[in-house]
């Protein structure tokens, strides 16, 4: 009884810090998630305000990559 005590301790030891090392991953994502969001909506921002820019020039990656 006393090892099977033992075994499942280290095997709850074990678990925990695998859950701390997939929280601190988790943590890193969504910063970077959240940093990638923000520049994602500073480039639609300025593209918004310059419309006649953003036009000519999608209209002319969006040919050339249909022709691909």
């Amino acid at each position: 009884m006393e090892r099977l005590n033992s075994n499942l301790y280290l095997q709850n030891c074990y678990i925990i810090k695998e859950n701390e090392r997939l929280r601190k991953k988790a943590q890193l994502l969504n910063q970077e998630n959240q940093a990638l969001l923000s520049e994602l909506k500073q480039k639609l921002s300025k593209s918004s305000t310059s419309p006649t820019n953003a036009g000519p020039n999608n209209n002319s990656n969006n040919a050339s990559s249909s022709k691909s």
